[in-house]
């Protein structure tokens, strides 16, 4: 009896928390597919006609298919310039003699803990005399500050499980340290390696102060500044949004649904030793 009633409240715990989850999505799609009436009605009607008109709209008249592009611009050029860097540092930390090597993890970890908006300021005047305002190199570069840390943490966590021995052969071979790393480590660490660009991928995908920041051009604008900056003449157009809303969620549930057994097996491999 007791271990029936754990059971069913494991369950229960397990179906709020995937509500509470899903529900916000559940109601943003749902809107999606509803008129401007549907919408505004009161009592709110919980089904739609199932119109594709937000879609549309969103797509020809705010720039929804520009927005998508910016932002998988600006997510990949920041997976790929923090994975190279990460990797390297990483790789050194773990693996070189490096003096205080546990101390500038942890002061690695905590450069990633400061706010935002501490930072915004010297960015903004660092990209300014750069000439990068206004473009998204100038948001990667502030993207790369904010991930790197967090980066390299993590891989400097599965290149230290990876055996020794496989590096010392490919040294034996007549590989360089560069080599080792790119032909026997990176391709043995890639489960942690992949956890790490999907983790910095869907937050340049998702960051919006920055994005708001530095662009300033709407034509750059990525998702989350250009469905915040919908346009409507007299009222919110929000079937528009919750279309845009819907569209900028649905790469990053496919990718983490597609990837899922490669990110957990990630997450576990860096999460055997400190």
């Amino acid at each position: 009896m007791k271990r029936a009633l754990a059971r069913l409240i494991l369950w229960v715990g397990i179906g709020a928390t995937v509500l509470l989850s899903l529900g916000p999505f559940v109601w943003f799609a749902t809107t999606s597919l509803k008129t401007p009436v549907e919408i505004t009605s009161v009592p709110p009607r919980f089904w739609s006609s199932g119109t594709l008109e937000p879609y549309r709209s969103a797509l020809v008249h705010h720039g929804l298919g520009g927005y998508m592009r910016n932002s998988a611009i600006v997510a990949g050029g920041t997976t790929i310039v923090t994975l190279a860097f990460a990797s390297l540092a990483a790789y050194a930390l773990a693996r070189l003699r490096v003096p205080g090597h546990r101390l500038l993890l942890l002061a690695v970890l905590a450069a990633a803990m400061f706010p935002q908006i501490a930072i915004a300021g010297p960015i903004w005047r660092v990209l300014r005399a750069l000439g990068l305002l206004n473009t998204h190199a100038g948001l990667v570069i502030p993207y790369v500050s904010l991930t790197l840390p967090l980066a390299i943490w993590l891989l400097a966590s599965f290149f230290r499980e990876l055996p020794l021995e496989l590096e010392e052969a490919a040294r034996v071979d007549g590989c360089t340290r560069l080599g080792a790393l790119v032909r026997v480590v990176a391709p043995v660490a890639a489960p942690g390696v992949f956890t790490v660009a999907i983790l910095v991928f869907v937050y340049a995908w998702n960051e919006f102060f920055f994005a708001l920041l530095v662009l300033s051009d709407p034509s750059k604008h990525t998702l989350p500044v250009g469905i915040a900056l919908f346009p409507g003449q007299y009222t919110m157009p929000w079937g528009e949004i919750a279309a845009a809303s819907v569209a900028a969620t649905l790469p990053l549930i496919m990718l983490v649904l597609l990837f899922q057994r490669r990110i957990v097996s990630g997450l576990a491999a860096g999460a055997v030793k400190g």
